[in-house]
């Protein structure tokens, strides 16, 4: 543990104790690893990226295990799954496990908005805080510069074909893609929460300015282009280079009049935007408070994308650690599904053990608890002993774990602690996990008590790692769309009908008309329920599920339903976290959660 870590209580807040720690120089972290300063770029002293050339020199290690971090179906305020997968990593070291944690980096609109960082909490958090939460490397910047570039392209292009005849385009060596402005599914994107550009016009003014259409922003992790980084593979920089321009090429903005795809290849945009996501394929290189090497790289939108941090990290991890720790976004229902069928698909990488983060409040929430809401006090439901409620909600956390086990991997249950959960109510939870077929089902303090307060989950981990796994993906590939659908829907959500619109009927007919019918399935759905309705809690099954639309992300390398309206541009509350963002008279950062 880095002896510079002072634990107080109260637990102060978390940029309080982040300021309070001392980090170890990047350099100490990485070579804790075996790295050099060969291997990394540095930005600073207490952040670095890790050249991916470092991958050929390892190729002879053998691969850690592997570990998802997931969750219960969550209360609007999360369940601690980051807190978790942090104080993981801790406990791991205090049992002297070489451990790794390798998450996502949080886009800058929640950490303005209403959730606050996210780098984990209390005693359990990744450091610098300040820089985890905001700028870091530029990654995020690059992703909204290279997306916003395609779509200059795109609008640049539709108004010199309009102007042009093919002769004339012809001689600057372009043919006519006749865009169909109304098929155009590529917005543009800003890192902030805001509303009001969900739906814009551009082009306004005279005929210079542009052409005139509808278009709109969406948060740049709700990029195609964030969702690309995150699944590049490769076992160097130039592979993992050269899978990222074949993915940008086939890269889809929409369509011409005909309903044939337009890429970024035919736009002649691809190699620039390549260009530009250059550096940011080289891994982010932190620490956690009691100073283990923390991996930050990629954060794609967990609702509309896979919600997982990047197979490149892993694989950097995977080569250096004897456990990696990474964290899938929101339930199990979502993150943990498309973990293991996009993302373990594309990496070909097998996971040793699901850590299953449970609370009680969540659970009390899904026995049928007052609604939870962020800002408000919570309702004493769940501050009193109430087991009657708890085991009314318990269908939820068996649900989760029935799923995660089709998949055939080994699962603990974390109970994450509040101050107001009892003994008798741990013990419901425990007794629950396990009749459900849990490995081990065990209350963690990881908030509180740092890597200490993870010892017990730490050991747990490590016996599931032991088992065998018999993983096996949900579905193969080659099943059409709809029949992909309706397993995911019917295995993990327990609907028991499936039914489409007729513009998801169209679009999966075009779809596998144009040959992406072999990707596979990245469900867009609610988080806050299994199902596709967030009122429904608990367990539901049996009902009937819609499919609204049918989107494709061709570069990243999957299609994605749209189950109810899908928000891609966050708007901001009436006290956002902005308002208690400051710096103080020295300089230092304040209210930055």
């Amino acid at each position: 543990m880095n002896p510079a870590i002072k634990r107080l209580s109260p637990v102060p807040s978390d940029l309080d104790i982040a300021q309070a720690a001392q980090p170890l120089p990047i350099s100490e972290v990485a070579a804790q690893l075996g790295l050099t300063d060969d291997d990394l770029i540095h930005y600073g002293k207490h952040k670095a990226k890790v050249h991916l050339d470092t991958l050929p020199k390892l190729a002879d290690r053998p691969l850690g295990k592997y570990i998802d971090v997931t969750a219960i179906t969550p209360t609007p305020l999360g369940e601690g799954k980051t807190t978790t997968t942090v104080g993981l990593v801790q406990g791991l070291g205090q049992l002297g496990h070489k451990a790794i944690a390798c998450i996502r980096q949080p886009s800058m609109g929640p950490t303005f908005g209403i959730k606050g960082g996210a780098a984990g909490g209390g005693y359990s958090q990744v450091i610098p805080m300040e820089d985890f939460n905001l700028h870091l490397t530029g990654d995020i910047h690059a992703i909204t510069a290279a997306h916003n570039l395609v779509a200059a392209a795109i609008d640049a292009r539709w108004y010199h074909e309009d102007r042009m005849n093919d002769e004339k385009l012809a001689k600057v060596g372009l043919s006519r893609l006749n865009i169909d402005p109304y098929r155009l599914t590529w917005n543009r994107v800003m890192d902030v929460n805001d509303r009001a550009l969900r739906r814009v016009m551009v082009g306004l003014g005279p005929e210079d300015d542009g052409r005139p259409r509808q278009t709109g922003f969406d948060i740049t992790v709700a990029s195609e282009i964030m969702a690309i980084l995150a699944l590049v593979n490769g076992n160097d920089f130039k592979s993992a280079l050269h899978d990222l321009r074949q993915r940008a090429g086939r890269t889809v903005i929409g369509t011409n009049k005909d309903g044939q795809p337009i890429t970024l290849e035919d736009l002649k945009v691809a190699g620039a935007v390549t260009v530009l996501m250059r550096d940011a394929l080289h891994p982010n290189l932190l620490q956690t408070l009691e100073g283990q090497p923390a991996f930050v790289h990629a954060g794609p939108f967990a609702n509309i994308a896979h919600g997982n941090s990047s197979i490149l990290a892993d694989q950097l991890a995977l080569r250096l650690g004897d456990y990696v720790v990474t964290e899938s976004g929101f339930g199990a229902d979502i993150g943990m599904e498309k973990f293991f069928d996009i993302k373990c698909r594309y990496s070909g990488l097998i996971p040793d053990c699901v850590v299953l983060v449970a609370t009680i409040r969540a659970l009390k929430m899904h026995g049928g608890g007052p609604r939870v809401i962020p800002g408000r006090p919570l309702d004493k439901a769940y501050t009193d002993e109430n087991v009657g409620l708890l085991e009314a909600g318990l269908a939820n956390l068996e649900a989760h774990i029935r799923n995660a086990k089709r998949f055939g991997v080994p699962v603990v249950v974390a109970v994450n602690k509040f101050h107001t959960d009892t003994p008798a109510e741990i013990a419901a939870v425990e007794r629950a996990a396990l009749a459900a077929g849990a490995e081990a089902a065990v209350m963690t303090d990881h908030w509180a008590s740092g890597g200490d307060g993870a010892i017990q989950l730490s050991e747990a981990v490590v016996a599931a790692c032991e088992k065998p796994s018999n993983f096996q993906f949900l579905y193969p590939l080659d099943l059409p769309i709809k029949a992909k659908i309706e397993t995911i829907a019917k295995e993990i959500y327990s609907a028991g009908e499936v039914i489409y619109d007729p513009q998801a009927e169209k679009q999966i007919k075009s779809y596998e008309a144009n040959g992406f019918g072999n990707l596979p399935i990245c469900m867009a759905k609610t988080h806050l329920s299994i199902s596709d309705d967030p009122l429904l809690k608990n367990a539901p099954s049996g009902y009937t599920l819609t499919v609204r639309e049918v989107r494709a992300s061709v570069g990243a390398g999957f299609i994605y339903p749209l189950l109810g309206e899908m928000r891609t541009m966050p708007g901001l509350g009436t006290k956002p976290a902005y308002m208690n963002v400051d710096v103080d008279e020295d300089g230092r950062i304040m209210g930055l959660f």
